[in-house]
């Protein structure tokens, strides 16, 4: 069905039975993170590529390409259609994440997890609530593990690179389609895929002008019929924070400083804190919540923590990784003050009932950032500690490869603290998580500009396929691989990141250059559903399968047309 709109032609795709088949497929694989299932969906989507004609006939076009510097073998799948229209050298990229999380949740019937045929019945019969029983029901959604998180926004690609394939006439440019591993933990897939992308940049002249993600969206309450389209995407740090304290005996128990009290006073001071939200354009994040506390104590004993640590999610939409790590230091600062007082007022009170002579307690506010506790140790022990600590994170991440890249950084600093002169109590803040980095979508720039436009032409073409509201909003709420498509950051900024992460340079790589060699705008047009993560995960079938693959589909057109 061909409509002229806006002085173009534009064309409504009927696609909903073909992306429902692949999507169906995809979810049928098991692609668990940090397991073979990885492997062998990314297989399944490469041989899909594989059969189609074009890719016969321009197998340079097609990689399944094996992550790089991974603990495990897994895979991306890249596939490029070249248009014939003209010789534009303007390239989108389509990305999506092949693997999900674990299914441990499903309990007893987790060996249907991936049957979206078989599970609904299932759900229906442990009656998890009117609603979810309703959607089952109505025939509109698909279950199953992956359909909404993401494998349905893959399958749509995979459908637009067919049809393009077959129909490259259409294209004055090229279109690029991702489909990337290990998006639920490090990141492996997207980080690989960059150097792809930037050697098929040189290799085949192509110019990026666009990314467009397919990621999940989800009502933002009951009552919400809105279907969802973001620009950039949010950003997240995990600022973390190691505590050192005087252990002491629970007899005397003011005769030392128990670091689990200074983590819960950093915890009450910084999760679900609104000043810690972040702002831009109207929107504004939800504030931290803590991930990790705990100490380090393995058995029982009557001797206090030696030293604990937290760590907590941040999310950005205009700070840098220098904006947090100032904001939390001051969090950890009040934090430490508070906790001095308390004690303080506690012994006091204790002195008082007990009729003992009070003397004020010895401790004292001590605050590092990572940078400053690194660099009063070079200071002191010179090149000494400078190498010994790069070669104990080196030999570390090579004697235990998969380690915990937060747990990998806590053995970094306790290495470190061997190496201080002062043991008095102190917190050392650093940042131990992969970055995702926020992106902006101002319209300053002529490629985001035409993005904007583009895609908000689309949408209201497809609006009239749609029976709910279409909404646009300026940032993509939950991490995705987006960050690693564009820095919105200053790079002077983004150092502090680099400086205030002990596993920087022997586990973890930020790929800034190859970000930089790509560099464009993002939209995230993607699946729609209910309950990502969640048992009763489920994919709206007629806006997901059609309505999103066709508001991508005119998007591309408008750009490259």
């Amino acid at each position: 069905m061909r409509k002229v709109y806006k002085g173009g032609l534009v064309m409504y795709l009927y696609c909903l039975d073909e992306v429902k088949e692949i999507t169906r497929k995809l979810v049928s694989i098991p692609s668990i993170v940090k397991t073979s299932g990885e492997a062998n969906c990314a297989r399944a989507i490469y041989d899909y590529y594989s059969k189609l004609p074009y890719f016969k006939e321009n197998p340079e076009y097609l990689m399944l390409q094996k992550t790089e510097n991974d603990e495990i073998e897994r895979h991306n799948v890249i596939a490029m259609v070249r248009g014939t229209k003209g010789d534009s050298r303007k390239t989108i990229i389509l990305m999506g994440h092949l693997d999900t999380v674990g299914v441990d949740d499903f309990g007893t019937i987790k060996e249907h997890a991936f049957n979206p045929d078989k599970l609904p019945q299932l759900l229906r019969e442990m009656n998890l609530g009117e609603e979810v029983n309703n959607d089952i029901d109505s025939g509109e959604y698909m279950f199953g593990r992956g359909a909404l998180d993401m494998k349905a926004g893959v399958a749509g690609h995979m459908y637009l690179i067919k049809y393009f394939s077959e129909h490259p006439e259409e294209l004055d440019g090229n279109i690029i389609a991702c489909a990337e591993c290990d998006e639920e933990d490090n990141s492996h897939g997207a980080i690989s895929a960059l150097k792809v992308l930037r050697s098929w940049k040189k290799k085949f002249n192509l110019e990026y002008i666009a990314a467009i993600n397919a990621d999940y969206s989800t009502p933002y309450h009951a009552e919400d019929e809105n279907r969802y389209i973001y620009f950039g995407t949010i950003g997240k740090l995990l600022p973390s924070f190691y505590v050192t304290g005087k252990e002491t005996h629970v007899g005397q128990a003011f005769g030392g400083l128990d670091p689990n009290l200074i983590v819960a006073e950093l915890t009450r001071q910084i999760e679900l804190n609104p000043e810690l939200s972040d702002e831009a354009q109207g929107e504004v994040t939800v504030p931290p919540i803590s991930l990790k506390q705990a100490d380090f104590k393995d058995i029982y004993t009557v001797q206090t923590a030696l030293a604990a640590y937290s760590y907590y999610n941040f999310f950005t939409h205009s700070m840098s990784p220098k904006d947090v790590m100032e904001k939390v230091k001051e969090k950890a600062i009040e934090a430490f003050d508070n906790v001095v007082e308390y004690t303080n007022d506690a012994y006091k009170a204790y002195c008082e009932r007990g009729g003992h002579t009070y003397t004020r307690l010895p401790w004292k506010t001590r605050v590092y950032t990572w940078e400053e506790f690194y660099n009063e140790l070079v200071e002191i022990h010179g090149d000494k500690f400078k190498n010994h600590i790069f070669n104990f994170a080196k030999e570390l991440n090579e004697k235990e490869p998969t380690m915990d890249l937060r747990y990998f950084s806590v053995k970094v600093i306790e290495e470190a603290w061997k190496w201080a002169v002062d043991k008095s109590p102190a917190i050392i803040i650093y940042f131990s998580s992969t970055f995702s980095a926020r992106i902006e979508m101002t319209g300053k720039t002529e490629k985001e500009k035409q993005l904007l436009d583009s895609v908000k032409e689309s949408i209201n073409f497809v609006q009239n396929y749609s029976d709910k509201p279409i909404v646009v909003k300026m940032f993509y709420p939950y991490i995705s691989d987006s960050s690693f498509m564009a820095i919105s950051d200053d790079i002077e900024d983004i150092k502090a990141l680099e400086k205030n992460m002990p596993a920087w340079g022997t586990k973890y790589f930020y790929p800034l250059e190859d970000i930089l060699e790509i560099n464009v705008p993002v939209v995230n047009i993607g699946t729609f559903g209910k309950d990502g993560h969640k048992i009763t995960e489920r994919v709206h079938m007629k806006y997901t399968f059609e309505n999103v693959t066709n508001i991508t589909y005119n998007t591309i057109k408008k750009l490259l047309g």
